[in-house]
């Protein structure tokens, strides 16, 4: 069995307890996360062999983070020891009208201070499949701008498939540097997740009145024939605790889209789309009908909004389980 690498920083998570304002905390629930970490431990959890590379400071916090993983199965020998904090974020939990909001305290992290790819590279893509990175990475520094590009280059020598979820992030950079960056790796991905928005506001693409992604998948690919897939979630948010759900897969020309899940009474949505990304990747790896895979994907993402922390806990027979049987309050 291949394995997939996913790359990026993890980070310690301490959120709100109890509906509390951030600034009238004097209590947080302490978590492990990152996209990429949440990726990795989702496709563990459904059985496929998975390496999580990043840095960590060789302390207590860093020890946690590497004990974290291995209670997943992820493996962890690719995240390096080294320099002086693990970043940290915030996050107040949202209810009602009142949205989520995070805080981040990051800068100097051992990985954000990375100036050179400190792995061997042979050794990290050996009997590698694919290769996921996302657009927080390079929204750390100029440096981990063209050590992003430089590893998406290097995966593609090796006939490593890369997979690039955009994943934007307003505190950490502007749209025109994302979109610039954007358009650089655009042409080395194989495989990503983008909506419309992100079509719109990185790609350029002209707006249209009244068209679906087909269009906007479409205007993109003609761009960048490399690119093999695209997916995204549309989500409609009627309040923090109440969101509408549903998946998208556009692959051959063809869009296709899951059920539309009406989520109730949400526990955690962080992390999210980090479980659908999973699902998309579990469905390329096992060779799904494009139906079957956007369907996995945006239960797996739906299930994610019913337990705490950054990581999915489902293994892939309990989301094939669901999808079999049915689950209540879906919209159809």
């Amino acid at each position: 069995m291949k394995k997939v690498v996913t790359l990026g920083e993890i980070m310690l998570r301490l959120s709100t307890v109890a509906e509390a304002r951030m600034a009238e905390s004097t209590t947080f629930a302490a978590d492990y996360g990152g996209g990429e970490a949440n990726v990795a431990i989702s496709l563990a959890n459904y059985g496929h062999q998975v390496a999580f590379a990043s840095k960590v400071p060789a302390n207590p916090l860093g020890l946690a983070v590497k004990q974290h993983l291995h209670k997943y199965g992820v493996d962890t020998s690719f995240l390096l020891e080294g320099g002086e904090r693990l970043g940290t974020y915030y996050l107040e939990n949202g209810v009602g009208l009142r949205s989520s909001n995070v805080v981040y305290d990051r800068k100097y992290s051992s990985f954000s201070m990375m100036d050179t790819l400190e792995w061997e590279l042979d050794a990290l893509f050996a009997e590698t499949e694919v290769l996921l990175l996302s657009g927080i990475t390079p929204a750390l520094s100029a440096v981990w701008r063209q050590m992003t590009l430089l590893l998406a280059k290097e995966a593609k020598t090796r006939g490593v498939k890369v997979v690039l979820d955009v994943n934007y992030r307003g505190k950490l950079w502007s749209v025109e540097a994302c979109s610039e960056f954007l358009r650089e790796i655009a042409g080395l991905v194989d495989i990503l997740s983008a909506g419309q928005l992100d079509a719109l506001n990185f790609f350029k693409v002209p707006e249209r009145a009244a068209a679906d992604l087909t269009y906007y998948y479409g205007e993109i690919a003609k761009r960048y024939p490399n690119i093999q897939a695209f997916y995204s979630t549309t989500r409609e948010v009627v309040n923090a605790n109440h969101n509408y759900l549903q998946g998208n897969l556009y692959v051959n020309g063809r869009l296709y889209q899951s059920v539309n899940y009406d989520i109730h009474d949400i526990v955690d949505r962080v992390g999210g789309g980090d479980a659908y990304t999973a699902g998309i990747l579990h469905g390329f790896l096992s060779d799904f009908e494009p139906q079957k895979t956007v369907e996995f994907a945006a239960l797996a993402s739906a299930m994610k909004h019913t337990v705490h922390g950054d990581h999915n806990q489902f293994s892939a027979q309990e989301i094939e389980e669901l999808l079999q049987s049915g689950v209540k309050e879906i919209k159809r």
